[in-house]
């Protein structure tokens, strides 16, 4: 007998929730063979309906402005509207109605992570979120499933493509620094409103992320020593290169004392690197990751930490992962 098809609800259709849509169109069929059922997009939730969006007709039919609607039957809901609220509240809905949620919001997991795990264990269905961190790059999924048997020593990376795209531009090409941030803006690597990047709060948020799975510590944005790279001149740039060293934004979390109670100190800041460092030759957009273990010793993830496709890759992950949990 054929099983149901499994129902994914959408919310948001940005650039990420789109390439969602696409490639969930694009691979049905190779999902289904995977799965052994049928994954079916049954609504997409946006704010604004008239936004133009790169759709196929079929999915834009499913354009709605009606949230709770596209929540009441899903089996799985993919949250990618960003912000705090009122991502929080249709996450919490979705639990409540027996949804597996996965997200791609950053911001909403360091900040409301624990009460959204709480209500997603309550209603006994999983929460994840691979690409809220370095979007195609599983680092989650390597530290929170590969390294449990591992003591994780030390977490370190570039963990923001933006600002990492400003410094390339800087260190690598000479291009001074106001006149980077200004480049990077017109190419879409910054937002119209830069200030989460270079201030490094979006990298604050992955790192606050990353502790809490590595460590199971009850880690917040106040615990991180916070320094973004608004305040760089050109002047920094040009001892850094004197010195031959590259200055990237380096998002760092460091475990002391015994593996049972650790004392984990987390801190985002711009670092004059040597020019051979593993980080400092992770150019444009990219990401990197180094993980120091006890056993393992130093590991490097590197890739592709932005984009609408990249990140879809991390969400359609998770999607496979949870449906596999669907009755």
């Amino acid at each position: 007998m054929t099983q149901a098809p499994i129902r994914v609800a959408l919310l948001g259709c940005g650039t990420v929730g789109s390439s969602v849509a696409r490639l969930m169109s694009e691979r049905a069929d190779l999902y289904e063979a995977r799965l052994g059922r049928r994954l079916v997009l049954t609504g997409i939730a946006v704010r604004n309906l008239s936004t133009q969006r790169d759709l196929s007709a079929a999915n834009a039919e499913l354009l709605t402005d009606d949230a709770a609607s596209v929540l009441a039957d899903a089996d799985v809901v993919i949250e990618v509207m960003g912000g705090l609220e009122p991502a929080a509240s249709l996450m919490s809905e979705a639990f409540a109605n027996g949804a597996h949620v996965v997200s791609a919001n950053k911001q909403l997991i360091a900040h409301r992570g624990a009460e959204l795990h709480e209500a997603a264990a309550n209603a006994g269905v999983e929460l994840k979120y691979e690409a809220a961190v370095m979007a195609a790059v599983p680092v989650l999924r390597a530290i929170g499933e590969s390294l449990p048997g591992d003591e994780v020593k030390t977490i370190s990376g570039i963990v923001n493509g933006s600002t990492n795209y400003v410094l390339d531009l800087v260190s690598r090409l000479g291009v001074p620094f106001e006149d980077a941030v200004r480049q990077a803006g017109e190419l879409g690597f910054l937002e119209a409103d830069p200030t989460e990047d270079l201030q490094g709060i979006d990298a604050a948020a992955k790192i606050v992320i990353l502790a809490r799975t590595a460590w199971r510590i009850d880690a917040s944005m106040d615990d991180v020593h916070l320094q973004g790279i608004a305040d760089l001149s050109d002047a920094d740039f040009d001892q850094a290169q004197a010195a031959g060293q590259v200055i990237k934004l380096v998002a760092t979390a460091n475990a002391t004392g015994s593996a049972r109670a650790p004392r984990v100190e987390l801190s985002v800041r711009p670092v004059p690197l040597p020019i051979d460092h593993p980080l400092a030759g992770i150019r444009e957009g990219n990401n990197a990751l180094m993980i120091e273990t006890m056993s393992a010793g130093p590991l490097l993830m590197t890739g592709a930490g932005a984009g609408g496709d990249a990140t879809a890759s991390a969400i359609l992950g998770d999607l496979m992962d949870v449906a596999r949990q669907v009755n």
